[in-house]
């Protein structure tokens, strides 16, 4: 972080009632819930592997992906360097004003990300994606909230509950891959992805050289391919 002391430079609405705040601090940015970071701009390593290790799993077969969360960009910058130049990459953000700050006050940290022709972003809740386009994505990538708790929205747990991961797994095509983001660990996450029929891979990722003693979660979950599927 470039400086300590912090300005907060917008608000955003979000749907069913709260407020993000945008801060700023000398060159980087914070999102805050409340008094609750959600992301800060200092540290983004863990953001980055959610798509990096999807990635090295999926190699070149990876068509298409859907990003839940826009965030700051650095999922999404990431997945632009480590998939296939032509993968299709979705990303569905439900608040409009994250969507204004990326091309606005957070410019600097998305480059060119938005105007990549592999990239169709779309404003809207990330849930109704998964429910609507069944067996249509090589990886879902999830940073919503601060994990699977639904922290600041509660119709995210939506995404998490037994459901809506049943949900996940059939709007993944064979083979594909949920990869979920938390600030935490969470036992009973692992285990609820378990019963949604996926196989399980928890990792602990560095969150960031600015915080060397905090570490974040990522969930990989992976479906059946079709050589494996049970044949009925």
């Amino acid at each position: 972080m470039t400086d300590t002391v912090g300005s907060l430079v917008d608000t955003a609405d979000i749907l069913g009632g709260g407020q993000l705040q945008l801060v700023r601090y000398g060159q980087d940015y914070e999102i805050l819930f409340d008094d609750e970071q959600l992301m800060g701009s200092w540290a983004h390593r863990s953001e980055e592997a959610l798509a990096t290790l999807v990635s090295d799993r999926l190699g070149a077969r990876a068509e298409r992906i859907l990003i839940g969360g826009l965030g700051m960009g650095f999922t999404l910058a990431a997945a632009r360097t480590a998939f296939s130049a032509d993968t299709s990459i979705v990303v569905a953000e439900l608040v409009p004003k994250v969507v204004a700050w990326a091309s606005g006050l957070l410019a600097p940290l998305f480059g060119d990300s938005l105007r990549d022709p592999r990239v169709l972003l779309e404003i809207r809740d990330v849930h109704d994606v998964i429910v609507e386009q069944a067996d249509s994505f090589d990886a879902i990538l999830l940073d919503v909230d601060n994990g699977p708790d639904s922290l600041i929205h509660i119709a995210n747990e939506r995404l998490y509950c037994n459901w809506g991961l049943r949900a996940a797994h059939r709007a993944l095509r064979p083979g594909g891959v949920l990869a979920v983001w938390s600030a935490y660990q969470d036992p009973v996450f692992s285990e609820r992805l378990k019963q949604a029929g996926f196989a399980v891979e928890e990792l602990s990722v560095d969150a960031g050289e600015a915080n060397p003693d905090t570490w974040h979660t990522i969930w990989l979950a992976t479906t059946e391919s079709e050589q494996s599927a049970p044949k009925f």
